[in-house]
C-alpha cells in the first residue's frame, strides 16, 4: 500500500476496513498476530473452540496478552463468533439450556477480552414452525441478558441462508424478535452476502443490493447493522445452501461487494471474509487484493 510523506502535502489513502476470520490455535491472542501478519484491520474469531459447549475460563495472563496485541497491531473492531453448537430455538430441553448457558459463557468471554459484537445464528426451529421458533429464540435470548446485565458486547444476530429450518433468512424475522425482546438495544445485526444470495435476496447487482438495504433500514434500521460477513456463493440465488466461495468465484460476481466497498456507510463497518483456506492463509491474501481492487480512489 502505498502512503503519502508526512511532509508532501498529499492526501493519505485510507485502508478498508477489511479483514478474516482467524484461527486461535495456540491461543486467542494468535488471531490478532495471524491477523496482523496479512495486513487485515479488522478481524473475526471463536473465543474458544468452536466444537465444544464449554471450555476453560480465560486467564488473566490470556486476556492481558490479547489486549495488549489488539492494541500493538491496531486491529479494531475485533470481532466474535458464537460456536455453531448453540441453538436458541432448540425443541430439545437439553440442548436448550446448554445453548443458553454456551451464549452466557461467551458473552462473558467477549466482556473480558473487550470485544464488542458477538456473532451468533439465531437458531433453527426442527420442524416446530417458524412463529414457534422465533418465540423461542425471544425466550432464550431474554433469559441470557437477564443473567448478563451491564455488560457492552452486542448480541449480533447473523442473517442465515435457510438452510434446512435455520431461523433468519428473512429479515422479518429480526424485526419479529427485536419486537418482543426486553432489552432490544443489546441487539445488532450482521449481514453475510452469500446467506443472503441463497436465502432470495437478489444483491448480486447494485439495484438489488439497495432494495435489500432499504428494507434492512424499513424493518430494523440501518444503525443496527454492526458486521458485514463478505463471501460469495457457490449456490445459486435462492437456493437456501450455506456454501462459501472466493471472492468473484462465485455465483454473485463483484458487483455486490464492489457496491460494499465503495458504499461510505459501510466505511466503519468491519467487512469480514469467512472464505475457505489453508494455513498459510494464501486465499485470504488473495480476497483481501481483490476487495482492495474495488475500492474506487474517491472513496479512500
Amino acid at each position: 500500500m502505498s502512503r503519502a510523506s508526512p511532509h508532501s502535502g498529499e492526501k493519505k489513502i485510507a485502508e478498508p476496513l477489511i479483514g478474516a476470520h482467524m484461527s486461535i490455535a495456540g491461543g486467542v491472542h494468535k488471531a490478532l498476530e495471524r491477523g496482523a501478519q496479512i495486513g487485515c484491520r479488522t478481524i473475526q474469531l471463536f473465543t474458544k473452540n468452536n466444537n465444544q459447549w464449554y471450555a476453560p475460563l480465560l486467564s488473566e495472563d490470556e486476556i492481558k496478552r490479547f489486549q495488549e496485541l489488539a492494541a500493538l497491531t491496531g486491529i479494531s473492531p475485533i470481532v466474535a463468533h458464537s460456536a455453531y453448537l448453540i441453538n436458541l430455538a432448540a425443541r430439545d430441553t437439553s440442548t436448550l439450556h446448554r445453548s443458553r448457558n454456551a451464549l452466557k459463557d461467551e458473552l462473558l468471554r467477549c466482556e473480558a477480552l473487550g470485544i464488542s459484537h458477538l456473532v451468533l445464528h439465531p437458531g433453527a426451529h426442527g420442524g416446530a414452525g417458524e412463529n414457534e421458533g422465533i418465540k423461542r429464540i425471544v425466550e432464550s435470548l431474554n433469559v441470557v441478558h437477564e443473567e448478563t446485565k451491564n455488560l457492552r458486547v452486542f448480541t449480533t444476530l447473523e442473517t442465515t441462508a435457510g438452510q434446512g429450518t435455520s431461523i433468519g433468512h428473512r429479515l422479518e424475522h429480526f424485526r419479529l424478535i427485536i419486537d418482543e425482546m426486553e432489552e432490544p438495544q443489546r441487539i445488532a445485526i450482521c449481514i453475510d452476502t452469500a446467506h443472503l444470495f441463497a436465502a432470495g435476496y437478489e444483491i448480486n447487482t447494485s439495484p438489488g443490493f439497495i432494495q435489500m438495504l432499504n428494507e434492512f433500514d424499513r424493518l430494523l434500521g440501518i444503525e443496527r447493522l454492526a458486521v458485514i460477513h463478505v463471501n460469495d456463493s457457490k449456490r445459486p440465488l435462492g437456493s437456501r445452501i450455506d456454501r462459501h466461495e472466493h471472492i468473484g468465484k462465485g455465483l454473485l460476481g463483484l458487483d455486490a461487494f464492489r457496491f460494499i466497498m465503495n458504499d461510505r456507510r459501510f466505511g466503519a463497518i468491519p467487512k469480514i471474509l469467512e472464505t475457505p483456506k489453508g494455513v498459510d492463509m494464501k486465499e485470504d491474501i488473495e480476497n483481501l487484493s481483490v476487495l482492495r481492487s474495488l475500492v474506487r480512489s474517491e472513496t479512500r
